[in-house]
């Protein structure tokens, strides 16, 4: 279970009071009440504000892991820790906007993180004091009370799912989920699954690559990582690596000359369980940045790969050009619905779908608040429409996979269902489904089929 545990000495007793000291603020955590409040203003991915941020640039390597927990731990339970602060204030009581986004950012530092109880508190009134120094009153009362409280609820919710025996409301409370999020978890994934799902969703991504095989063998890829001091470690997916200290990948280069290809684990399975042949035609439908597209032709496929956004297809096909493989990989700006652009047959087809992201939390925080549940059905609408145009591309005797990102049986099974009941899907049959289980990794889901 991500933060606290009891036992480990982070809370206070009952009856001991937070220390009513002035602390300095950190710097870690001022930068991040900056960042974060500047990704509310411009509705920004988190990821690439930290990336880009020159106040990460000024912290060192320990600030700056601590600014980026903050950031995107608030981001990712932002509805839970704000109706946890909510519950706390007058009913009229109104906050200015960055004075409520630094109780937040406190509060799930006290709910979710192993900073004792009596820092996180004191820290969290001095960073209310840096939004507004009159503010500072109101911010110890809260964060006081979500000490108090909250803290106490949330470790008994994550006793309740440990145990088997939970609901719901459990689940939203330990994942800092929205309701309807933790509900949709529990039917489609079962319980077991659904409370693994909750327990990942506020932990930090997994820092993982490929190897691109198109320019070196795995050994090489891995020297060339430690050599970077990114202190690399074979992954469960045959030529990938987790990287013990990912903060060296950026400035050694490896990622902008395409030696190594920052790649999720779960998608690096996606792309494993496909079973390109060298020599085989490949169409892939949603190339996006191009990871995938790359791995593939280093197992010696030929591929035409659909974009329908142009200025993605044009940086793929720079990237395919960087990776050394532009010679077996065609970019094509199309929309998978139509495929006007594409007229042959292919050994394999594989649509990697738009989908809600739901299985990509911890990589992709703003998406469990932004996301909204009657999104689904026209997401269902659209995959099986790219799903249902894709399979005419298919040669007889070829393969049809189908992913995508998400929990969801709506976007998963369902759709695969619908499509095999449909005039393009009778001459396919299933051969297999599933959804990937790798710990510290996405959630991806695989339908494989086959065309008589």
């Amino acid at each position: 279970m991500p933060g606290k545990k009891p036992g480990n000495g982070s809370h206070r007793q009952p009856g001991q009071k937070p220390s009513a000291s002035v602390a300095k603020l950190a710097p870690a955590r001022r930068a991040a009440l900056r960042l974060f409040s500047e990704c509310r203003r411009r509705d920004a991915r988190a990821r690439d504000l930290l990336r880009e941020a020159p106040a990460m640039a000024e912290l060192d390597p320990r600030d700056r892991a601590l600014a980026t927990r903050l950031v995107l731990g608030a981001i990712a339970a932002r509805g839970e820790v704000d109706r946890v602060v909510t519950s706390h204030l007058r009913a009229r009581s109104a906050l200015e906007p960055l004075v409520r986004d630094a109780l937040c950012i406190a509060a799930f530092e006290i709910l979710y993180l192993d900073t004792p109880t009596q820092v996180a508190v004191s820290q969290g009134v001095e960073l209310v004091r840096c939004a507004s120094r009159r503010a500072a009153g109101l911010g110890n009362a809260v964060l006081r009370r979500v000490a108090d409280e909250d803290v106490a609820a949330l470790e008994a919710a994550r006793a309740r799912v440990e145990s088997g025996d939970f609901t719901a409301a459990d689940l939203q409370r330990v994942g800092g989920l929205p309701g309807w999020l933790a509900e949709r978890a529990m039917a489609d994934l079962g319980p077991e699954a659904a409370a693994a799902y909750a327990a990942g969703a506020l932990e930090p991504a997994c820092a993982s690559v490929a190897a691109n095989a198109a320019k070196h063998g795995v050994d090489e890829c891995r020297a060339l990582l430690a050599d970077a001091g990114c202190e690399p470690e074979p992954g469960p997916v045959a030529g990938s690596f987790v990287l013990g200290r990912p903060s060296a990948l950026a400035p050694s280069g490896l990622v902008g000359s395409c030696d190594v290809l920052p790649c999720d684990l779960a998608a690096q399975d996606v792309v494993a369980s496909l079973g390109v042949r060298a020599g085989e035609r490949v169409l892939e439908v949603g190339q996006g940045r191009g990871t995938k597209s790359v791995l593939m032709a280093a197992a010696g496929a030929r591929l035409t790969s659909v974009e329908v956004d142009a200025k993605k297809c044009a940086l793929a096909a720079a990237r395919m050009k960087a990776a050394g493989v532009d010679g077996r990989v065609e970019c094509v700006c199309d929309d998978g619905r139509e495929l006007a652009r594409v007229d042959s047959a292919f050994d394999l087809v594989f649509v990697d779908a738009p989908c809600s992201g739901a299985g990509t939390l911890s990589r992709h925080p703003e998406i469990a608040w932004s996301l909204k549940e009657d999104d689904l059905a026209d997401l269902a609408e659209l995959q099986l429409q790219i799903l249902r145009r894709a399979a005419t591309r298919v040669a007889d005797g070829g393969r049809l996979a189908y992913s995508t990102c998400s929990i969801f049986r709506q976007e998963d099974e369902d759709v695969v269902d619908a499509f095999l009941a449909s005039p393009e899907g009778a001459r396919f049959r299933l051969a297999s489904a599933r959804r990937t289980d790798i710990p510290h990794a996405d959630t991806h889901f695989l339908a494989l089929m086959e065309r008589a």
